[in-house]
């Protein structure tokens, strides 16, 4: 079928024949649109690519020109604004066009941390105990008693912002880093309780009737404290930092009765959302075999490499297969 892709105009991937070696897209930060782009053209698809900063015209006159069957969706942000995803996938709408990933809705439940948390208390699902940190009003005072806390922002993505220092102790240290997310991002802060424990990534797929992908887990084999470590920035992308701490993901080492309470977790968070299309929800069991939902993240990351077609292949589904499926959802 004819497949327009969507994505950030400065991550235009090479074609495969410009590229020097079979993992050279490996690392790289347009890997996720090469592997999508290189894969549905491998299918047979007539795939047409679009990049985008921050004119709409471009998709509209895409749209009419090359008029797809489907768009797939691998736009993060629009005019260097991360929540504003959620108003292209509005004009897709609004043009009438089946496109792949999440509905408005669900992104903006869900990017907005605070937002998502408070939905989750309310369906009784156990997140983190959190404040809310406005740039655009008066410092509050802190009402969290309980340290350590972690401090985040808001609404930003792949752990920007996040380093052991945002890590605290003490509120002195909570009111500082608040002001650096403030200053340094432009974007409110999240102060939340921090939950020594295992981190866990949960795969779940569909629309009415979901499909969850096998439990994948953070590893820290390097420290003492594997615990009390973070997915930080350089904990995702400084190749020496994951080296030096033995960082890695796989399949989750946790018993299959506490597997299975993680993905009903991871279900019932995804409903709880109004997320549809494809996600991926990030977990916390604590020392005592609690299960925290840190944050849902529609439309996450799906370069072969990543967390989330791993555990599809885990699953014995196939990159090809993996595509397929979030497409078949779009139409």
């Amino acid at each position: 079928m004819k497949i327009l892709v969507l994505m950030h105009k400065d991550l235009m991937p090479p074609s495969k024949s410009e590229l020097k070696g079979s993992h050279a897209q490996q690392g790289q930060p347009w890997e996720t649109e090469y592997d999508v782009v290189t894969t549905l053209k491998e299918m047979e698809h007539n795939v047409h690519e679009v990049g985008v900063i921050s004119d709409l015209s471009i998709i509209r006159k895409s749209i009419e020109e090359f008029k797809p069957k489907v768009i797939f969706n691998l736009l993060e942000e629009f005019n260097g604004e991360a929540v504003y995803d959620q108003n292209v996938v509005s004009y897709l709408e609004l043009l009438d066009v089946a496109y792949t990933g999440c509905s408005p809705r669900g992104l903006m439940l869900a990017r907005d941390k605070a937002l998502s948390k408070k939905i989750l208390t309310y369906h009784k699902i156990k997140t983190p105990k959190f404040q809310e940190f406005s740039r655009r009003k008066k410092q509050e005072k802190l009402k969290l008693k309980k340290f350590p806390l972690i401090v985040k922002c808001q609404n930003e993505e792949a752990s920007l912002g996040i380093s052991m220092a945002s890590v605290v102790n003490t509120e002195e240290k909570v009111i500082e880093r608040v002001s650096y997310i403030h200053g340094e991002f432009h974007t409110d802060a999240i102060v939340e309780e921090f939950i020594p424990g295992t981190e866990l990534y949960v795969g779940v797929i569909g629309n009415s009737k979901l499909q969850t992908l096998p439990v994948w887990q953070l590893y820290f084999d390097d420290v003492d404290n594997p615990d009390k470590e973070i997915y930080s920035e350089q904990a995702k992308f400084n190749s020496n930092y994951r080296k030096r701490k033995g960082i890695r993901t796989g399949p989750a080492d946790i018993p299959k009765d506490l597997a299975k309470q993680v993905t009903e977790v991871a279900k019932k968070t995804y409903r709880a959302l109004d997320l549809n299309g494809y996600a991926r929800i990030d977990l916390r069991v604590s020392t005592d075999e609690r299960i925290f939902v840190l944050e849902a993240n529609p439309n996450p990351d799906i370069s072969m490499s990543d967390e989330f077609a791993m555990s599809a292949k885990k699953a014995k589904m196939s990159y090809q297969q993996l595509l397929s499926k979030i497409i078949s959802l779009s139409v």
